[in-house]
C-alpha cells in the first residue's frame, strides 16, 4: 500500500489554507463565468454577447487551468498526508473524483468552448450557460460534503481502522505484561 509521511502541523495548516482558498476561488470563478454566460445568452445585443465571451476568455486563459491544478494537487497532498487519507472516507474519495472529472472537463471542454465563442462574433451559445451551471452545482456539493463529512468510512477505511486498533491492543497487552513482570510478588 502507498504510504506518505504525515504532514507536520504548520505544513498541513498552510496547505489547508491554500486548498480552501483556491477551491473557493474556483467556485467564484465559475459563478463569474456563469454570470457572463447568462448575460451573453440572454441579451439581444451581439456586441454585449461578444464582450461577455471575451471576458470569459480572459478568465479561462489565465485562471482556470492553474486553479484546477492547484486545487487537485493541494487536495491530493492533504488527503495523503493526513489521517483522512484518499480512500478511507467516502466524502474524500467522492471529492477527488468530482474534482478530477470537473477539472478535466474545464480544461479540455470548457476552455476551448469559451475560446470558440469569443471568436464567433457574438453568437449566443447555451453550452456556456450549461457547463458553468453544472460546475457550480458540483463545487457547491463538494463544499457541502467538505463541511458535513457524510457517509463515514469506506471498506478500506474500516480495514485500516481495525488494523490500527489491533496494533494498539497488542501494544497495550505488551505494556501490561511488562508491568506484571516488574511488580514484585509477595
Amino acid at each position: 500500500m502507498f504510504h506518505v509521511k504525515p504532514l507536520k502541523r504548520p505544513a498541513r495548516r498552510a496547505l489547508l489554507v491554500v486548498h480552501v482558498a483556491v477551491s473557493v476561488s474556483w467556485l467564484g470563478l465559475t459563478l463569474g463565468l456563469l454570470t457572463l454566460g447568462i448575460t451573453a445568452y440572454t441579451t439581444g445585443d451581439s456586441s454585449l454577447t461578444e464582450a461577455s465571451y471575451r471576458a470569459m476568455k480572459v478568465f479561462a486563459d489565465w485562471l482556470l487551468a492553474p486553479v484546477v491544478v492547484i486545487t487537485l494537487v493541494s487536495g491530493l497532498v492533504l488527503s495523503l498526508g493526513t489521517p483522512w487519507g484518499l480512500t478511507r472516507y467516502h466524502w474524500v474519495w467522492i471529492k477527488f473524483w468530482i474534482t478530477l472529472v470537473t477539472g478535466a472537463a474545464t480544461v479540455f471542454a470548457l476552455r476551448p468552448g469559451i475560446a470558440q465563442a469569443a471568436d464567433s462574433g457574438g453568437v449566443p451559445d447555451i453550452s456556456l450557460v450549461a457547463a458553468p451551471s453544472v460546475a457550480t452545482s458540483a463545487y457547491l456539493f463538494m463544499t457541502v460534503i467538505s463541511v458535513l463529512k457524510p457517509w463515514g468510512l469506506t471498506r478500506r477505511g474500516r480495514r485500516v481502522r481495525a488494523a490500527s486498533a489491533g496494533r494498539r491492543a497488542g501494544r497495550r497487552a505488551g505494556r501490561e505484561a511488562a508491568e506484571k513482570r516488574l511488580v514484585p510478588t509477595a
